[in-house]
């Protein structure tokens, strides 16, 4: 090649290639002249490899990654490396991402001493925790504006959740309901039997499904079906700068985005709870009937067993639950960071976290009805 003001040029000399950086070293060039260096080192390996940049006037930061790839080739390769008439300036965005930065940055992170670690991890802690709870109190305060005027909630964008939340997971729903509660008629069957009260797992079937079992295993579901779904949506918003632009425009994404995935999951847990119950009734009769008991038999049991305390008490426990899916999720999805797998981080934490405290309120809950007597 022919060295002009766009163009470098490489040069044999022995066993040493030279090559001449132009005056003007952009994106474009770069793109090239890496190919080019590849093409040379491969067909007729140098011993050493001088580059002169004498000439070069302006480059952007993918002409010092060039140089800095070639030398990273050239230390992998044992080939010996010379740099000549290089502008400070340019030597100085060459020294700030030299590999030995990093080396450093590592060195320091681990002599960090065990009081170090234990502050960085409070600072953090703190951070999130304040972040954490000037989320709680926007979303709480966006929420009750709502509430009092509807007017001012997206209704489109809510329904069009709700049914991707509630209509599409329906038939999931109705499976595992039906198969939870087939499964644990069976399984309780087995050691009534010898006793003679199969029936009896009708009562148990209907009494742990309405106050227990339904509306924890729809939260679960929801939690890793829709809660994974408002994160990464959220998330990829945020990686992709959407979020920021809504701010920039006076558009608070609380009320924008968050609000109609709150409403949407408060309308849809409960209903899917219920349907969630019907099937797992529908799942324990099948048992029942089986063994020869008749279907009016088992109705009659579980409307011994299951009163509207019960029925009710499930239900609340599933429109909190509804709250903690969408609001973890959508929390999660606002917080994702810049990177490739940040998304994929912010699903995870946004299921992870979801379950955790459903669990945990769900247990607080179970107290609470035992000391109230419900």
């Amino acid at each position: 090649m022919e060295s002009n003001q766009r163009q470098s040029s490489f040069l044999w000399e022995g066993n040493t290639l030279e090559i001449h950086l132009p005056e003007i070293f952009n994106t474009k060039e770069v793109s090239k002249d890496w190919v080019t260096f590849l093409e040379s080192i491969s067909k007729n390996t140098p011993r050493n490899i001088s580059i002169f940049a004498q000439k070069l006037k302006e480059s952007d930061s993918s002409g010092i990654s060039f140089l800095k790839l070639v030398r990273t080739e050239c230390e992998s390769k044992k080939i010996q490396f010379a740099l000549h008439g290089l502008d400070e300036k340019f030597q100085y965005r060459l020294n700030i991402t030299n590999d030995d930065s990093k080396k450093y940055q590592e060195q320091f992170a681990i002599a960090l001493r065990k009081s170090e670690q234990i502050g960085k991890l409070t600072i953090d802690s703190l951070l999130e925790f304040k972040y954490l709870i000037t989320f709680t109190g926007e979303l709480t305060v966006s929420f009750w504006r709502s509430f009092l005027h509807p007017s001012k909630i997206r209704w489109k964008d809510s329904f069009r959740v709700a049914e991707s939340m509630g209509v599409n997971a329906f038939p999931i729903i109705a499976m595992i309901g039906f198969l939870l509660g087939l499964i644990m008629s069976f399984q309780s069957a087995i050691p009534m039997r010898k006793f003679g009260a199969e029936i009896f797992v009708a009562n148990l079937v209907g009494l742990s499904l309405f106050r227990e079992l339904g509306p924890l295993m729809t939260a679960f579901i929801l939690s890793g079906r829709s809660g994974s779904a408002f994160a990464a949506e959220l998330g990829t918003m945020k990686v992709s700068e959407e979020i920021d632009a809504l701010t920039t425009m006076g558009l608070p994404p609380v009320q924008f985005l968050i609000i109609p995935r709150l409403v949407a999951s408060l309308i849809v847990t409960p209903l899917l709870t219920i349907v969630f119950n019907l099937f797992g009734l529908i799942g324990g009769a099948v048992v029942l009937v089986s063994f020869g008991f008749p279907l009016i038999t088992f109705v009659n049991q579980v409307n011994i067993a299951v009163g509207l305390s019960d029925i009710l008490g499930g239900l609340l426990k599933s429109y909190f639950f509804g709250m903690i899916i969408a609001s973890i999720g959508c929390y999660r999805g606002l917080k994702t960071a810049s990177g490739a797998g940040a998304v994929g981080e912010s699903t995870t934490s946004a299921v992870v976290g979801s379950i955790i405290l459903v669990s945990i309120l769900d247990g607080i809950f179970s107290v609470l009805y035992f000391y109230l007597r419900i």
